[in-house]
């Protein structure tokens, strides 16, 4: 087990290396390729009121004339042990990780992600975790009762869920439960849940149904095909014939064996989430990582991007990870190496 993790960790390393040296690509190199010089870069970095010999000049600082290697060495330093950069009269030093400074605010970009990062995490937490057990309970009771009025009443409205997209039933739940009704908190309500954790579940109870419903209709059908599948096997009949209770045969042993699947769609699916939920927190106005990305984006503002990306991909890979050691708990077929 412990090197089967020191290897994968390798691993995740060396992928978050390549996803560094994909972003710099994209963000550099491929503006280069395209016919853009140092200074058409630099602009970005002094606004729109500088002169040749200004924009001249900050190209130099920020090294944009040397080699590309030497500039990639540069960007990758920064996230690990931090970078100094100088945007005038002094320079200002930005601790690791680096992802550079904002060119609207001439702040660092990764106390910013921090900063909404808790946003993020707390839609993920909670969004998956109902959309885990809705989505599996749902699938395995459809499976056990196939044909039957529940099965078809929730594999439809699991087709309604993958159906619709996010913006849709966001707004149409705000419109309802939040304007309407009163029962749930309006947009762009959150609290804190080491200030109030009530009053933190109440403010995004609903974005977390709009998600859920969202993902718990995918892993319905994924579980009920795959309780389908597996009640048929060999060792399912084994079970039964020594005399197992059914809800042992059912839970023990068919979901199990099902579960494998699954978790590799939940690690997924929560490292995506972490790395910003962007159609849900612009829809509900959350300040997370999601709606810092498409506010960036809109502004053209780099740095943040980039950084997005980063953490983005920080969390993918570390999902990943986590899935490929749960295996071996969920899967007694499964034996880590």
């Amino acid at each position: 087990m412990i090197v089967f993790i020191i290897r994968r960790l390798v691993g995740a390393v060396l992928l978050l290396f390549v996803v560094s040296a994909v972003t710099f690509s994209i963000f550099f190199v491929v503006p280069r390729l395209a016919g853009a010089t140092a200074e058409d870069l630099a602009s970005r970095y002094v606004g729109k009121t500088a002169d040749e010999q200004q924009v001249r000049q900050m190209a130099d600082k920020l090294g944009f004339h040397d080699p590309l290697v030497v500039q990639y060495g540069r960007f990758a330093k920064g996230i690990v042990a931090g970078a100094d950069y100088d945007y005038g009269p002094a320079a200002e030093h930005c601790p690791a990780p680096c992802f550079g400074y904002s060119f609207l605010t001439q702040a660092p970009v990764w106390p910013d992600l921090l900063d909404r990062l808790p946003v993020t995490a707390s839609l993920a937490a909670g969004a998956s975790a109902i959309w885990l057990l809705a989505g599996v309970a749902t699938g395995v009771i459809s499976a056990l009762r196939r044909g039957s009025i529940f099965d078809r009443a929730a594999m439809g409205v699991a087709l309604a869920g993958v159906s619709l997209p996010i913006f849709f039933t966001g707004l149409l739940a705000l419109g309802i439960f939040s304007y309407t009704l009163g029962v749930t908190a309006p947009g762009s309500s959150y609290t804190a849940l080491a200030e109030d954790p009530a009053q933190w579940a109440y403010d995004l109870i609903l974005p977390w149904i709009t998600i859920a419903f969202l993902y718990a209709a995918g892993y319905a059908r994924l579980t009920s095909s795959g309780m389908l599948e597996t009640m048929s096997e060999d060792f399912i009949r084994t079970a039964r014939a020594k005399g197992l209770p059914e809800r042992t045969v059912v839970l023990k042993h068919g979901l199990r064996a099902t579960l494998t699947p699954i978790v590799t769609i939940f690690g997924l699916d929560v490292g995506l989430l972490l790395g910003g939920a962007i159609l849900t927190e612009s829809t509900f106005s959350l300040n997370g990582i999601g709606r810092y990305a498409i506010l960036a984006i809109g502004a053209n503002d780099l740095p943040k991007v980039m950084g997005v990306t980063m953490v983005a991909a920080f969390f993918i890979v570390l999902a990943n990870l986590v899935v490929d050691i749960l295996y071996a708990v969920v899967d007694p077929r499964v034996r880590l190496t």
